[in-house]
């Protein structure tokens, strides 16, 4: 990728400024002017909160900065609200205290923050259901109308499981984790390689009970994010087990992906969208480069990483905010397919941005 330090070296800088100006911030998403929000007391529970703290913590590792480790382990300390909070513990604690927990014990050896991930790993595993092998995702207000429901995207999350494994010599959470992926393997990904966003189970006795479209355009369709999440989750779990059914998975869901980029390189919120609707997702094309490029080492194909520089290419040159006076990277995001709002920074789209980009330079942090 051309000028890919000089673009790292931009986007530490801006980094920088952002973290200087957002140091007490829980950043979602950025305003018109480009100034970040706080999610702090709006929802401290919120499933991206860890985001801005591991992007923190990858330019930290690219380059270390008193400031950009003060700011990560404020959001590390202030999730200490959501870990004692049970309502608000739910299948994405990968994402919260890998990026913020997981990372600190990386690169400071921290042990509170090893205490912290452990805790988290706890909760994640108690969400598992015997009957049907899967991790439930959302909570309900204790009704159990949300018991059988399972994500995709929780294949982000299995990473806590597996380095509790690692840290406790204990392979009870891995056994989890690896349950937990063959049932994504049998009952998410289709033949042709595309993902479900949900599956609905019978908690009571794990049988399908449906597969609604969720944050695609509809059943049947290919939300580009959930594609994305199993063409990274399938080769982080192969990462952490050596199973090579989940590489081969893994590379099924890309190959669709690949055959799916259209010709601008920009990726849509669903695959399936018509061609002329604008919407795209920025998040879904920086985890999958992500991916890609993972899968691109484990595999040896180039095709992968080929692939990944080309989302990534077309994201810097068409679609990254790289003005030092503004907080957000990543200018068109979106959450789902029938969400009010499109084309819009989220804070989770800057953090894979950043370390697809660091992992093609072969400086990123592992933090999964």
């Amino acid at each position: 990728m051309h000028d890919l330090n000089i673009l790292l070296e931009k986007i530490y800088e801006k980094t920088l400024k952002a973290a200087e100006r957002n140091l007490h911030k829980i950043p979602y998403t950025a305003d018109g002017n480009g100034n970040f929000d706080d999610m702090t007391d709006i929802n401290v529970c919120w499933w991206t909160n860890g985001f801005w703290a591991g992007m923190l913590w990858q330019l930290y590792g690219y380059r270390e900065n008193g400031l950009l480790r003060e700011g990560a382990e404020e959001i590390e300390a202030k999730l200490d609200r959501n870990l004692l909070d049970a309502g608000g513990m739910d299948h994405d604690s990968g994402f919260k205290w890998l990026l913020t927990s997981g990372a600190s014990l990386t690169l400071t050896g921290s042990r509170a923050s090893r205490n912290r991930l452990l805790l988290a790993a706890d909760n994640l595993a108690g969400r598992f259901n015997l009957m049907g092998k899967y991790i439930r995702a959302w909570n309900d207000s204790g009704d159990g109308r949300n018991a059988g429901l399972a994500i995709i995207d929780c294949m982000m999350n299995l990473p806590l499981l597996y380095r509790a494994s690692e840290l406790t010599n204990d392979p009870r959470y891995r056994f989890i984790a690896e349950a937990h992926a063959h049932t994504a393997m049998e009952r998410f990904v289709r033949p042709d390689g595309s993902c479900e966003h949900i599956v609905v189970f019978d908690p009571e006795t794990g049988t399908v009970v449906d597969k609604p479209g969720g944050q695609g355009m509809g059943p049947g369709s290919a939300w580009t994010r959930g594609q994305a999440w199993g063409i990274y989750g399938f080769t982080l779990s192969w990462r952490h087990t050596g199973n090579m059914d989940y590489l081969d998975t893994a590379g099924k869901i890309a190959d669709f992906f690949i055959a799916h980029i259209p010709a601008s390189g920009l990726i849509p919120v669903d695959f399936m969208q018509d061609t002329g609707c604008p919407w795209e997702d920025g998040i879904a094309a920086a985890c999958a480069a992500c991916g890609l490029l993972e899968l691109g080492r484990a595999t040896g194909e180039e095709r992968y990483s080929m692939a990944a520089e080309r989302l990534l290419t077309a994201l810097w040159e068409k679609r990254c905010d790289l003005d030092p006076a503004r907080d957000n990277l990543l200018t068109h995001c979106s959450v789902a397919y029938h969400d009010a709002r499109h084309n819009f920074p989220i804070v989770y789209g800057d953090y894979f941005f950043t370390e697809a980009l660091l992992k093609l330079a072969g400086r990123e942090t592992f933090l999964w």
